[in-house]
């Protein structure tokens, strides 16, 4: 059979091109079917009516197999183009048309445009100029940094570690309290049915908890703290009993007097009578215990100062005045309650000269310096931070060494509008100096400046009258001492160099009030009488005077020996009793039983020099600093003086 193939391709070339593919048709048509009647002639196959012939679409696809023949005939296509279709169609804002609304403005201003191009020819008011436009020129900026710096750790957790650490997350809090009951109550119980062993298990059971936890906790370091105190107290209650003037306890109490063995206290000896054996009732004083650690040993004792709102608290300041032997300085507060070992220490740049606590702030400790420097420590404070303010910055600092510094009461003239305490000092550079604390330090102003006598001369009145001594001032004398007047704060007494004692005033800062002087050795302490507020004493190179304040001349002088009396103090509590370190010995002088020779005379042991001398208020001891880092305590034994008692003064005519 023969099919018939039919192509119907619209094109649009041009039209001879058309017409000679027309004729090339026509003739391979009628040659195939010439050749088709040909084959079916030949071939025998019955003639059947032809199948009706399926109308195919335009758009079905045909699979026919092309032969080679077919490749070789000429076909006609024809190619139409479709219609354009759009796939994004974004309006012009330039162009508008007519239709729009805004299309009559457009026309109007082209217009307006045009009319305007048009008259510019020729018009005077126009000028056609060129115009360009500068662009900034780009800039190179270079930046440095710093080098990142890197750092490699590496660490490592063991199989143990994991496993502890995981046991510890699930583990919950029931159990952990189980636990912890379990080890107290076997702690308790189990140590006495089973032991040894009991014991041992027990202390397993705590160490494999949080030890470390518990250690550098806050709650653990106070009842630490507290026990110590418990055991401590334990082992002095005899002296701490004795102390107080409280009753030793007795009874099923065990009485233990313990000495640090550590300690290498020497209480020295106290004079004997012509017989070699002192008598049971004359007056002595006998060693109770003595404050000393590792960190004082070897170190003097410069100054002590009790705190004035808790008499548990002492001060004590550490130092050495030898140049070529450098050993730290140190304040230390030592407590009552703890005898061994101090509550806090401080540690110094300079030697520490003198201390005194503030009456309103109990914490506040001033410090006066060797190199001429004024501190103020707080006590609650046991890290670095303790020091508050100091008088480094200050353009009023002194230049040499602060000897002595008092607080000032808030009921002082120049205090009460600011309402604060303040601070008196004494320097060797001859100022006396006020200090109040700052925001950034202390800030000093000078009260009075020490001017050297040159020329002295005496003028007496009429007899019966007082002696006047009219100074001649000049060049800055050296300050040693200085003492506030118990009752009136405003008034001071101000030990020199030279051996003259000046009483002073806040109110005047040009001159002395009256000027006191025995002979020339420097006066190394002063101090007022508790008892008696014109009455005080002082004591220099050479020997101790005792001073009413209406007279010149001094109304007592002591001397038992030859050497330098270094420091003297009142008995707060007995007004005729005062002590004093002359030499290598303490001497208690006791002015109701005589005036010519001390009471008690304590040597200090072999290689030892005492240093600081303090007498403690509401009992009868007294605290001795020596040169070897110790402040041992003694207690007044058999005193026939009765307390409350005031001494009779007369003047020496």
């Amino acid at each position: 059979s023969t099919k018939m193939y039919s192509f119907s391709v619209v094109t649009l070339f041009c039209s001879s091109f058309v017409g000679s593919s027309l004729q090339s048709n026509m003739s391979a048509i009628a040659s195939l079917t010439n050749e088709s009647e040909d084959s079916s002639q030949k071939l025998d196959i019955p003639i059947n009516p032809p199948a009706p012939c399926e109308v195919l679409k335009e758009n079905d696809n045909i699979e026919q197999t092309v032969t080679e023949e077919m490749l070789d005939e000429v076909a006609e296509i024809c190619l139409t183009e479709t219609d354009t279709i759009s796939l994004l169609d974004i309006p012009s804002s330039i162009f508008v048309t007519e239709d729009a609304d805004d299309a009559g403005v457009i026309k109007e201003k082209n217009n307006q445009y045009a009319e305007l191009c048009k008259n510019r020819i020729g018009n005077d008011n126009y000028l056609e100029e060129s115009a360009q436009t500068f662009s900034g020129a780009p800039k190179d900026k270079h930046t440095q940094s710093d080098k990142i710096a890197k750092e490699d750790k590496g660490m490592i957790a063991t199989t143990w570690d994991i496993y502890d650490s995981f046991f510890d997350q699930n583990k919950s809090p029931d159990n952990d309290k189980d636990d912890y009951t379990e080890s107290s109550v076997g702690t308790s119980k189990d140590q006495e049915k089973s032991g040894e062993k009991s014991g041992s298990s027990s202390s397993y059971t705590v160490a494999t908890g949080n030890s470390t936890w518990l250690i550098l906790s806050e709650s653990f370091r106070h009842s630490l703290f507290v026990m110590e105190r418990i055991v401590v107290g334990k082992i002095f209650q005899p002296k701490l009993a004795a102390y107080r003037q409280l009753p030793i306890l007795k009874g099923n109490v065990v009485m233990l007097i313990v000495e640090d063995p550590d300690s290498t206290a020497k209480p020295g000896t106290e004079e004997q009578s012509e017989e070699g054996e002192e008598s049971a009732s004359s007056p002595s004083l006998e060693y109770l215990w003595a404050f000393s650690c590792e960190l004082t040993k070897g170190c003097n004792i410069t100054s002590m100062a009790w705190n004035k709102i808790n008499p548990n608290i002492l001060a004590v300041a550490y130092g050495d005045f030898d140049l070529s032997n450098c050993k730290p300085s140190l304040i230390c507060c030592w407590s009552l309650k703890n005898p061994m070992w101090p509550e806090r220490v401080f540690h110094c740049d300079s030697w520490v000269t003198s201390l005194d606590f503030s009456a309103i702030n109990p914490s506040q400790l001033a410090v006066g310096m060797y190199d001429g420097t004024l501190a103020i420590y707080d006590v609650q404070r046991q890290n670095n931070n303790a020091r508050i303010a100091d008088s480094s910055k200050c353009s009023e600092r002194h230049l040499h060494p602060v000897w002595q510094v008092n607080w000032i009461k808030e009921e002082t003239l120049f205090l009460r509008e600011g309402g604060a305490e303040a601070l008196i000092s004494v320097s060797a550079d001859g100022r006396i100096t006020m200090w109040s604390l700052l925001n950034n330090g202390l800030g000093g102003r000078d009260l009075m400046e020490l001017k050297s006598t040159q020329n002295t001369k005496k003028k007496r009145k009429a007899a019966g009258t007082k002696t006047k001594t009219e100074c001649f001032l000049s060049v800055l004398t050296r300050g040693l001492c200085l003492d506030i007047h118990p009752t009136d704060s405003c008034i001071y007494l101000v030990g020199t160099s030279e051996g003259l004692i000046h009483k002073c005033s806040l109110s005047n800062s040009q001159n002395v009030l009256e000027t006191y002087q025995k002979d020339l050795c420097p006066v190394n302490h002063i101090e007022w009488s508790p008892f008696s507020s014109d009455v005080f004493l002082s004591c220099s190179s050479d020997q101790i005077q005792l001073w009413k304040q209406d007279y010149f001349t001094p109304v007592f002088s002591f001397t038992s020996t030859q050497e330098v009396v270094k420091t003297i103090r009142w008995s707060p509590n007995w007004p005729t009793i005062f002590a004093a370190i002359i030499g290598r010995q303490l001497e208690i002088w006791d002015l109701d039983s005589n005036i010519l020779a001390p009471t008690i005379v304590h040597h200090a042991a072999p290689g030892v020099k005492l240093m600081s001398l303090l007498f403690t208020t509401g009992t009868d001891c007294v605290f001795l600093g020596d040169s070897d880092g110790q402040i041992t305590v003694y207690q007044l034994k058999n005193l026939s003086v009765g307390k409350g008692e005031k001494v009779k003064l007369k003047a020496n005519k």
